[in-house]
């Protein structure tokens, strides 16, 4: 199965292009009961009903290959007379036209399909034409085969929620009726596979909504498959390994860090399927005890021994995603931290400067208050070695200030453009 050949099958589905011979279905109530069976021309339904059925028939073929989308192969016995690939084979060769087996079809639906709720079986029957391509995929108009195939879609069938709305017999807003509405599809499957260009009786593809919880009865007893998990189940299950197997309080850092290693694997190689010996040696560089890489080697071993997983299918997206927004935000938090300090820091060096300066002013004033004026006037007063006089009138005096500025205590004394400023060394 690739994704080429589903998408060849999805651009058929529109009204010009479609080739759907016949729809058939069946509505099951919560009770396991048929309410209701349908068997259409496909061609002659009314417009809106066509385009309906036709989203619900291309969206069973939607969704990533290998994890919505995945392909199945039969367990050997069921490819014999008896078996549940005989049995698909025997449904897609009436063309849906078979009443008997499509009762036979859905009654096996009903017996095996775990859900709790109504919901409606669909089947679409198509035989496509396909087309010879060159090797510059240029089409031919000759036919290279015939692929015959049926889309199997299960769908939910759900009541519509109350609300307003416009009762036009009544010309007022009120309250609606609710209704049971059907919805896209939940799981489905095609058969037989469409693998390049070209029918594989051996398999089916199997469409899930839910990857992470396919429904397993449907592939096992209703299709007789081996089951298959999908890339998220891959992904949980090697999750699951590592929480095994390092403490709680480091299951985030570490399933980031692995993630981030394999992120890289992966740029080098989109192809890349890792073994056990792999995982442990990236395991052993984010930083995990020998112990635990030896254990999780070996769970990693069991889990995977029949196909190992593409390494990109390992990559916790969503965990590394976390993780890197948590460390930038521990780092900004720190950041803020560091610059409150240094804040405070020089709020606190201010506040001492403030208080020096006002020392010094007061300094300064209780060493002038010890001179006389008049002596100052008539330089009678004697200076000793660290003494600093400055002659100035009252008005200027009550303007001088200290201030500490680079360590250092300074006298400051505002100068006015008309001042004269004299300077007499003693």
């Amino acid at each position: 199965m690739d994704k080429k050949s589903i998408l060849e099958l999805k651009r058929r589905m529109k009204k010009d292009d479609c080739t759907f011979t016949r729809m058939c279905g069946c509505y099951v109530n919560g009770s396991k009961e048929k309410v209701v069976k349908l068997n259409e021309t496909f061609l002659n339904l009314e417009d809106e009903e066509y385009y309906k059925y036709l989203e619900i028939a291309k969206k069973a073929l939607s969704g990533a290959i290998g994890n919505n989308m995945m392909e199945l192969n039969f367990h050997r016995e069921e490819e014999q007379p008896g078996g549940h690939q005989q049995f698909l084979m025997g449904l897609k060769a009436s063309a849906l036209k078979n009443e008997e087996l499509l009762d036979m079809f859905y009654d096996l639906i009903i017996e095996n399909y775990d859900y709790v709720g109504n919901y409606l079986i669909l089947l679409f029957h198509d035989a496509y034409d396909v087309p010879v391509k060159t090797t510059d995929n240029i089409k031919m108009d000759e036919s290279e085969e015939v692929y015959e195939y049926v889309i199997v879609a299960i769908c939910p069938v759900t009541l519509t929620k109350p609300g307003l709305g416009y009762r036009k017999e009544e010309n007022r807003i009120g309250t609606m009726d609710r209704d049971w509405m059907v919805g896209m599809p939940e799981t489905g499957f095609t058969f037989p596979a469409f693998s390049d260009r070209s029918s594989d009786i051996h398999a089916v593809m199997f469409y899930s909504k839910d990857a992470k919880n396919p429904h397993e009865e449907i592939i096992s007893n209703v299709l007789g498959c081996h089951k298959k998990r999908t890339d998220s189940q891959k992904q949980v299950a090697f999750t699951d390994i590592i929480k095994e197997n390092v403490s709680e309080d480091k299951h985030e850092e570490v399933i980031a860090n692995v993630s981030e290693k394999i992120s890289e694997v992966v740029t080098e190689d989109e192809t890349k399927k890792l073994s056990g010996e792999d995982i442990a040696k990236i395991m052993m560089e984010s930083g995990v005890s020998e112990v635990s890489v030896k254990s999780i080697e070996s769970s990693y071993n069991d889990t995977f021994e029949e196909e190992l997983p593409d390494a990109e299918v390992l990559v916790d997206s969503k965990v590394l995603k976390a993780y890197g927004a948590k460390i930038a935000r521990l780092e900004l938090e720190a950041e803020v931290e560091e610059l409150k300090k240094q804040l405070d820091e020089a709020k606190g060096n201010q506040t001492n400067n403030s208080e020096n300066g006002q020392d010094g002013a007061d300094n300064i004033d209780s060493e002038l208050s010890d001179a006389d004026s008049s002596q100052l006037e008539n330089g009678e007063v004697e200076l000793g070695e660290n003494e600093i006089v400055v002659n100035v009138n009252s008005e200027k005096k009550e303007l001088i200030r200290a201030e500490v500025i680079n360590g250092q205590k300074c006298i400051i004394i505002p100068v006015e453009d008309d001042d004269k400023v004299v300077i007499k060394e003693k």
